[in-house]
C-alpha cells in the first residue's frame, strides 16, 4: 500500500466511526452527561483514568463513579468534606479503589484552587510538538501535596517511556474539534496537532500491520513513531487516525 493508499484508506476509516454512533460503546458517553465545562473535564479525566479492561465495566463503573459524585464532579471536587470523601469507600475499578479515588479528588482540587484548572495547567507546560512533556510536569504537580504512595501509579509519565495511553485519550477528548460531536474541543489553549494518539493493543496491533509502526512493545518510543508517521499523514490533526485504527481493531477484527 502506498503512502497515499493509506492515507485514503485511513481517512475513510476516520469518517466510518468518527461519529455519534461511536459514543454509545464508548467511554466518552460519560463526560457527554454534562455541560459545564469543569464537570465535562473532570468526568472525562476520572473516566479516562479508569479506563482499561472491559469497555463494558468501564463504562458501568464510570457511571457509578458520577453518581458518587452526586452527578456534578466540579461541585463535588470543590466542595467536599472528609465526610464526603467517606462516602467513595465503596468504589472499586480493577486495582483503582475508594482511596485512590479521594486522592484524585483532593489533588484535582488543589490544581483547581491552586494552578487554574486542568487546561492551564497542561497548556502552561506544553511544547510545540508535543503535550508528553506536559503529562511529565501534569503528574509532578498531581502529587505535590501530600499523598498515598499507591495512587501514584494510576498516572503514566512518559520520561518513564509509557505510552501514557489513558491521559492522552483524555486530551483528545478536551483539545481537539471534530465536528462531528464525538471530541468535544473545550480546550483552545491548546492545538490538535499537539496531540498523540492513545497508544493501546488494538491501535497498536493495527498499526503494526499497516506499517506505520514498527516497535513491537506499546511503549513510549513506539508511541513517538508512531506519532511521527500519524502526522506525516496530517500534520494538523494526527489523532483523527486513534477513531480509524481502533475501529478496525475493536470493531473489524483487522
Amino acid at each position: 500500500m502506498t503512502k497515499k493508499e493509506l492515507k485514503e484508506f485511513l481517512d475513510a476509516k476516520v469518517l466510518e466511526y468518527n461519529n455519534p454512533k461511536f459514543i454509545e460503546s464508548d467511554p466518552i458517553q460519560i463526560p457527554h452527561l454534562f455541560s459545564l465545562k469543569e464537570d465535562i473535564e473532570i468526568s472525562g479525566f476520572l473516566t479516562a483514568t479508569i479506563s482499561w479492561g472491559n469497555r463494558k465495566s468501564i463504562i458501568k463503573n464510570a457511571k457509578q463513579l458520577m453518581e458518587l459524585l452526586d452527578q456534578s464532579p466540579y461541585d463535588f471536587v470543590i466542595n467536599h468534606s472528609e465526610k464526603d470523601l467517606e462516602t467513595l469507600k465503596t468504589f472499586v475499578h480493577r486495582t483503582f479503589n475508594g482511596d485512590d479515588l479521594s486522592q484524585f479528588l483532593i489533588s484535582l482540587k488543589h490544581i483547581y484552587t491552586q494552578h487554574n484548572g486542568l487546561e492551564a495547567l497542561f497548556a502552561k507546560h506544553a511544547v510545540t510538538d508535543s503535550l508528553q512533556p506536559a503529562i511529565h510536569e501534569f503528574k509532578q504537580v498531581f502529587f505535590e501535596n501530600g499523598h498515598l504512595q499507591r495512587t501514584q501509579k494510576h498516572i503514566s509519565d512518559p520520561k518513564k517511556n509509557s505510552a501514557a495511553k489513558r491521559i492522552n485519550m483524555f486530551l483528545r477528548w478536551m483539545v481537539r474539534n471534530d465536528n462531528a460531536g464525538v471530541d468535544f474541543g473545550i480546550w483552545n489553549k491548546l492545538s490538535p496537532s499537539q496531540l498523540s494518539c492513545p497508544l493501546d493493543v488494538h491501535s497498536g496491533n493495527v498499526a503494526r500491520k499497516l506499517g506505520v509502526l514498527t516497535r513491537k512493545q506499546n511503549d513510549g518510543k513506539a508511541l513517538t513513531e508512531l506519532d511521527g508517521a500519524l502526522r506525516k499523514l496530517d500534520k494538523k490533526d494526527p489523532v483523527k487516525y486513534d477513531f480509524a485504527l481502533f475501529g478496525l481493531g475493536v470493531f473489524e477484527g483487522f
